[in-house]
This record gives C-alpha cells, structure tokens and sequence, in this order.
C-alpha cells in the first residue's frame, strides 16, 4: 500500500515557506503522496446562523490545488500529487483537462486527479455553475477529459459539450490522467466501474461495511468488462486517537482486503475518524511520522 497525508493548512496556514517545509516533511519521512482538498469560495457564517457545524467557510484556507500541487512538485521532487477531491462540476471541462495534463507533464506523472460533485450550493452559484445536475454533468466532464488526454484533436458532441476537432498541448505522456472518484452516492459505484482508475471513500470503518461495499464495487468492474484489481482504492485514516497497535491492526485490515492506498488525515474529525490535538506544523509532521513508522510493515 501506499500513504499520502491529507493537508493540514487550516491549521498551519499555507505560506510558501511553510508548504515547502511540509510538503518536504512527509518526503523525509517516507511518505508515497500529499492530497489536497478542494473549495474555490467559503460563505460567511455569520450570515448563515443555520450553516451546519464542521462544514467549510470562508474562514478555512482553500490553496487551488492545482497552484499548490505545482509549487510541491518543485520543491519535493519524488512526492506523489493527489486531489481530494477537486469539485469538478464547478469547473470548465477543458481547462480541468489542460491544467491536470499541464500538472502531469511538470511532475513527470506524480499525479493522480481525485474527483467529486460536491456539496455546497452556494460555491456552485458563485461559480455561474448548475449544482442540480451535476453529477450527470461529471460522467460526461470525465469522458471529455479522458478523450483530450488521449488524443491529438477530439470531436465530442454530448448533452453538456461541444468539441469541434480541437485538443490541448501538452498531453500526459502516457495518454492518460489517473481519475480517482471521491463521494459515497449511490452512483459513484458505476461510474468507477466504466470510467474511474480508483476510488477514494472516507466514510467506511474498518469493518463488514467495507468487505460489502469494496465488493460490490468490484463486481460492477468486472460486469464492465474491465479488470478490478487494476482499480485502485484509497481509504481514510486518523491518529487522533487509539495506540500503535490500533493502527497496525486497522492498517492489516486495509491490506487484506486488496487496498491499494491509505491517506492520514490529522484534522479531519468526523464518523471514525479523530483529528490530532496539536495544531503546529511539527505537531502534524511528528504525527505523521510516527504514524507511518507503526504501520510501516503494511506499505
């Protein structure tokens, strides 16, 4: 398996000095992959009395990742890149294709692009963009995108796109941008089935939930005639609370059942998961470090 570690920068801001010095952290300390979240606009809760407890507002910091995923390229050269997750509906098809294909290029394919429909309404209408539809949106946005990376000039007509014989340069030297599915709706299992190269979910424990949900994903792979071990999946993780045992315990469980990724979260304090208490850089670096070297047998 490999781990990433999900950005803390709500906490220890995300100044260039301090994304330099973390994004090199995890590569110090052996870490395969940094994964960063996504929200272009945060409402103002002060306006909002109603805005439910623990959802993002403007007063959490947001880099685009594809800005930052750029900057850590540079500065910690054998990290993997991943969104978790880019909310792709509330951005233009082509673009998302030239700047994942751009990112790609830089980082000599470190990049795996993570996506999602997301859940904020009001950064939809923001952005000029439909949140009612944007699931269906998605499916077609990921067959623009797959078609762009691929070919030297695409011709597309679909129900949200219009593409007259026209492609981006550069293009992803292997012809292709790892699209990983975030999200737990009922259709995110078939669209990783016909489209996706792995998902992302944060919402299962350890435990039978996972086996059934893991499985099902896999038959629906296979009724599509693909091949579901090529299919990654990424899970969750937190160091907030248990021992190292714990950890090693959940991590074998992870292993076992054919996951292919783990990613730390040391802020994110929802369902079974338990944010760290401290709040500093080195907090967040010295728990991620102790992290990987109790799970370390498991990578």
């Amino acid at each position: 398996m490999q781990i990433g570690h999900l950005v803390p920068f709500g906490d220890i801001g995300g100044d260039p000095d301090t994304v330099r010095d973390y994004a090199q952290g995890l590569e110090a300390a052996g870490y395969d992959f940094m994964e960063a979240p996504d929200h272009v606009l945060g409402v103002n809760a002060a306006s909002r009395p109603d805005w439910e407890a623990g959802r993002n507002t403007s007063e959490d910091l947001f880099h685009d990742p594809f800005v930052l995923l750029s900057y850590a390229a540079g500065v910690a050269p054998k990290l993997g890149l991943s969104t978790g997750v880019l909310i792709l509906a509330q951005r233009q098809t082509a673009l998302v294709a030239k700047q994942a294909a751009c990112l790609d290029v830089l980082c000599k394919g470190r990049f795996r692009l993570g996506v999602g429909v997301g859940w904020n309404e009001a950064e939809f209408i923001g952005l000029n963009e439909n949140f009612h539809n944007r699931g269906r949106r998605s499916e077609e946005q990921v067959q623009v995108m797959q078609a762009l990376w691929k070919q030297d000039h695409v011709a597309f007509k679909g129900r949200y796109h219009t593409i007259d014989d026209a492609g981006i340069n550069p293009r992803p030297a292997s012809g292709r941008v790892p699209v990983w599915y975030g999200g737990h709706h009922e259709n995110t299992l078939p669209r990783i089935a016909k489209w996706g190269d792995g998902w992302m979910p944060n919402a299962y424990p350890p435990n039978q939930t996972a086996v059934d949900i893991f499985g099902q994903l896999r038959r629906l792979i296979d009724a599509e005639g693909r091949d579901a071990a090529a299919v990654g999946i990424e899970v969750w993780t937190s160091c907030g609370a248990g021992s190292e045992a714990d950890w090693c315990k959940e991590a074998a469980f992870w292993q076992a059942l054919g996951v292919t990724h783990i990613c730390l979260t040391t802020t994110f304090h929802r369902r079974h998961h338990h944010r760290i208490a401290g709040k500093s850089l080195s907090d967040h670096l010295s728990a991620a470090k102790r992290y990987r070297d109790a799970v370390a047998d498991f990578l």
